[in-house]
């Protein structure tokens, strides 16, 4: 089979450059959300105070007024950071779906993952459950997320195998399910509607360090374990015979990737709410950069999506007069683009080689 994908533009920055490059720009970008807000710090101020958490080292904070640390640290910092790798996660679990169904406009949500921890979050809220303090709301939409995945693979499962589109159309039943029944719970949560809907429109709002140990631990790690399956992911994009013939296990590769990307999905929608069109976008803008290359395009769309969600959320935070739900400002910059995506597929275009 030939492979009539585009190839990436000529660039004469190497990938390991560009890598660099967009790691240095996520650290500018963290510095420069962490200086801006309803009170303003000089840069230099938020590296000093950064610094002295890095380091463990007081003294560098000599001469700094103690409001300024207190900001940075323990109320920008663990937004930002949690914003940060919310977008690498759901960027990489974007990457991995799109490769994996052979799709472009797949995302983290088509296998309704996202549907499923709705559902889980809107039960705990209407039950009022609090056995787990804080984390009551986001345990029940990490179980969500993961009994919906479960049914979908259920339904989708045929010879042993999961066919690209059998897991598209099992997302779309279950996650039309879900919805009717997150609609039904918001009709019976009469008063507490509003926490509902507060919630499915997702938010970075109190965030704590544990909720940056959280992200973060499960991206770094669900992001080097769908690096290391790079090769067979570009294997498969050739089509399933082409990819046995070429001695990777379609079968448990799927099921392997799948799963990974699922449940870095699933922590995310736990802890921020749902945040959609991260997955799609991120994908789409580096693949003329980096090519179709899953080795690259992974790790290349965690820094990224990291990037765009930080800066979303900064937005939404700092710049704008009044905060919006960071889902709802997603939707509004990725609805067009999933449009333009759709329209150049029916024109012909077969989406980069997916």
């Amino acid at each position: 089979m030939l492979d009539k994908s585009p190839k990436p533009a000529r660039s004469w920055i190497s990938f390991p450059a560009q890598v660099t490059a967009c790691f240095l720009l996520l650290l500018v970008c963290i510095l420069v959300s962490a200086a801006m807000g309803s009170m303003r710090i000089p840069i230099k101020d938020v590296a000093t105070a950064m610094a002295a958490l890095i380091f463990d080292n007081q003294s560098l904070l000599a001469g700094l007024d103690p409001s300024v640390y207190a900001v940075v640290v323990d109320v920008r910092l663990p937004r930002i950071l949690t914003s940060a790798w919310v977008g690498g996660a759901l960027a990489v679990s974007g990457a991995v779906f799109q490769g994996i169904l052979r799709n472009p406009l797949a995302d983290p949500y088509t296998l309704g993952v996202s549907a499923g921890a709705g559902f889980g979050a809107s039960l705990a809220l209407i039950l009022g459950l609090s056995f787990g303090g804080v984390w009551s709301i986001s345990i029940f939409a990490f179980i969500g997320a993961l009994t919906s995945l479960f049914v979908v693979m259920r339904l989708s499962a045929s010879g042993g195998g999961y066919s690209s589109s059998n897991l598209v159309l099992s997302g779309i039943i279950v996650a039309a399910i879900l919805s009717a029944g997150i609609s039904f719970l918001k009709h019976l949560a009469d008063e507490r509607v509003s926490v509902i809907i507060f919630w499915l429109m997702g938010s970075f709002a109190s965030k704590t360090g544990t909720d940056v140990a959280l992200t973060l631990g499960f991206g770094i790690t669900g992001t080097a374990a769908c690096i290391i399956f790079g090769r067979d992911l570009n294997c498969m994009a050739l089509g399933e015979r082409s990819a046995s013939s070429l001695g990777v296990d379609t079968g448990k590769v799927t099921l392997i990737l799948l799963i990974t990307a699922s449940l870095m999905t699933a922590i995310c929608v736990a802890v921020s709410g749902i945040i959609g069109f991260v997955g799609l976008l991120v994908p789409h803008i580096l693949r003329p950069i980096t090519g179709p290359d899953n080795r690259k395009l992974i790790p290349a769309s965690f820094l990224v999506g990291a990037i765009l969600l930080l800066g979303a959320d900064t937005l939404t935070r700092a710049v704008l007069p009044s905060e919006v739900p960071i889902g709802v400002l997603t939707a509004l910059i990725g609805g067009p683009f999933f449009c333009w995506i759709f329209r150049k597929r029916l024109m012909g275009d077969n989406g980069h080689g997916l």
